[in-house]
């Protein structure tokens, strides 16, 4: 198929790369030019806007935020661009709000319209096992499938209104920065009581908690490796925020999720912004005055 592929952070490139390697023809654009070379070498045609990237089968989209979306999608032109019966298939995790603004948006100008989050870090994304949601009219699904199988292990579909594939999403995130901050609270207790985190974690993640986001964040806490990020603080605490929205949306409380606001945003106080979210646990250490009391 000939696709275009917006924004190469680290997921986005690994996508973008995994679709030339399944024989796809791909254009990609970036904000920063820097990010497109390597994929250039690889293959791919390189756009000097995100409208000139959307002129095939499909384009897909990897960008950070609502307000990304909504400037290159929507106020940069990708959605004029597209021709009635290609698809664009968003991988962002946005707002359940912006999620229907986007359909409804695809829906006038006859553009099919995909919610597609994922489920995976950067090294996932890179080996092509992602873990994909999807939402969206079963005909542009469908269409789209080959790309989604190109970069990902599993499609999960969750029915034609594209904000499913949001909500599961942000909720799921809630989940996994639950369990980082039980981990961070677990881990400052056990250190405070003379036992080692990494000790504690490991004894946790081979019994209890074996799963593989609870062994993939144990052992980000246990080294204090915080950088490069796979998934980086603020889009956490942003993350948060949307399953707050959302909750207050559909008048769902969730009490537990104004605990992790402010634990993120104490985070983002210290000054951490280019660190992985499991910085939560020097939160819990910080809290505790495990380093003043040589723990």
């Amino acid at each position: 198929m000939k696709v275009g592929f917006l924004g190469l952070g680290a997921m986005g490139a690994a996508m973008a790369t995994n679709l030339l390697k399944a024989g796809h023809d791909v254009t990609v654009w970036n904000r920063s030019a820097a990010a497109v070379q390597p994929l250039a070498a690889l293959g791919a045609a390189v756009a000097s806007t995100p409208a000139a990237a959307a002129h095939g089968d499909a384009v897909l989209s990897m960008l950070a935020n609502d307000e990304a979306v909504r400037g290159v999608i929507l106020d940069g032109g990708v959605l004029a661009a597209l021709a009635p019966g290609a698809v664009h298939v968003n991988h962002a995790t946005v707002s359940v709000k912006l999620a229907g603004e986007l359909a409804q948006a695809h829906a006038a100008r006859r553009v099919g319209y995909v919610a597609a989050p994922v489920f995976g870090r950067p090294d996932v994304a890179a080996a092509g096992r992602l873990n994909i949601l999807a939402a969206g009219e079963a005909q542009a699904v469908e269409r789209v499938r080959p790309l989604l199988e190109a970069m990902g292990s599993r499609v999960w579909p969750l029915g034609e209104a594209p904000e499913r594939a949001n909500v599961a999403k942000i909720a799921g995130n809630f989940m996994l920065a639950a369990a980082i901050e039980t981990m961070a609270e677990a881990s400052a207790l056990v250190r405070a009581h003379g036992i080692g985190a990494a000790d504690f974690l490991d004894v946790m993640t081979g019994t209890l908690f074996a799963a593989p986001a609870y062994q993939g964040y144990a052992k980000l806490i246990a080294e204090q490796r915080f950088k490069p990020a796979g998934f980086a603080l603020p889009l956490g605490y942003k993350d948060v925020r949307l399953a707050q929205e959302a909750g207050e949306a559909a008048r769902v409380p969730l009490p537990f999720a104004g605990v992790l606001r402010d634990s993120l945003l104490e985070a983002l106080a210290a000054g951490d912004e280019d660190v992985d979210w499991s910085v939560l646990s020097q939160v819990a250490a910080r809290r505790a005055r495990l380093d003043q009391r040589g723990r």
